[in-house]
């Protein structure tokens, strides 16, 4: 198989993103000879790299919600980006920040930031699977993305979320997903902004 053929096949299939060992297993070519063809299939600008293994075609357009599930996985999106999704909060987000059960990590790619705060196993949870752009990704309940984004405000010294459209959120669920953090404080601030 002939990299044009490869080319037209991800597109068939619709695959977003790849890496050079589904170039070698599509192509049937050695790692080494994946090496050079990917080396020159970026300096000719046919593909574009996402991060050190990872890759699109250059002129696929790759949704950025389903771009931070596949960046660092498992994890799902939350916080300001997840509210703003929801209508919880007006504001308008920029940085796109995640929730994983690994360590926390951060990336600049195509001309976006990605954010990954870790939480204990137990509270890994509380999301659902959308849609954007024919693209699925995995983003936070808005009472999940609520409790998360209080509690790494707590973490770092910080108040309270106090601007947030207080209809849109079940305080009931909210307070279960507190619950799953084992903190009383932010049991506590989860009781007194939503009840």
């Amino acid at each position: 198989m002939k990299w044009k053929e490869f080319e037209r096949e991800i597109r068939k299939k619709k695959i977003k993103l790849f890496t050079p060992l589904d170039i070698q297993r599509f192509l049937g070519r050695s790692p080494i000879a994946v090496r050079f063809l990917v080396h020159r299939l970026k300096k000719q600008g046919q593909i574009q790299r996402v991060k050190r293994g990872l890759y699109k075609l250059a002129d696929e357009q790759v949704s950025e919600l389903y771009l931070a599930n596949k960046l660092y996985e498992p994890s799902y999106v939350s916080l300001e980006l997840a509210l703003s999704y929801h209508r919880v909060i007006p504001e308008t987000v920029y940085e796109i920040t995640s929730i994983t059960p690994k360590t926390t990590r951060r990336f600049e790619t195509l001309g976006k930031v990605y954010s990954y705060r870790r939480v204990k196993t137990a509270a890994f949870t509380g999301y659902t699977t959308s849609k954007q752009g024919g693209m699925r990704f995995l983003i936070a309940d808005p009472e999940k993305a609520f409790v998360d984004l209080n509690y790494f405000r707590l973490l770092d010294g910080l108040k309270p979320i106090s601007r947030f459209d207080k209809e849109r959120l079940n305080p009931i669920k909210a307070l279960r997903y507190a619950a799953l953090f084992g903190n009383s404080k932010l049991t506590s601030i989860i009781k007194t902004t939503l009840l």
